[in-house]
């Protein structure tokens, strides 16, 4: 298992008791956001929808690449990645 810090935007701070960042573990990005889920279980309707699909609106980036660009949730990590999650801001 590896050790991997997740970035938690300020919109969603108050589901993590005001935390910014959390360091998990895990395998894959999939691993890492059950960990994340499984103890803040709020963040859950927040990051997936109904068929445990990350939601079209939520961003996550390994690093610099959006895990859209790689393998999805089953991207592996590594000791010392960090995961942000990027919610998508619409405006105009």
């Amino acid at each position: 298992m590896s050790k991997v810090t997740i970035r938690i935007p300020t919109p969603l701070r108050t589901m993590v008791n005001n935390a910014d960042e959390i360091i998990l573990e895990g395998n894959t990005v999939r691993e890492v956001l059950e960990q994340l889920t499984s103890q803040f279980d709020a963040l859950n309707a927040s990051l997936f929808n109904e068929e445990q699909e990350l939601r079209h609106f939520v961003n996550l980036f390994l690093a610099e690449t959006n895990i859209k660009d790689l393998q999805g949730l089953d991207t592996k990590v590594n000791d010392g990645d960090v995961i942000s999650i990027i919610p998508a801001v619409a405006g105009g």
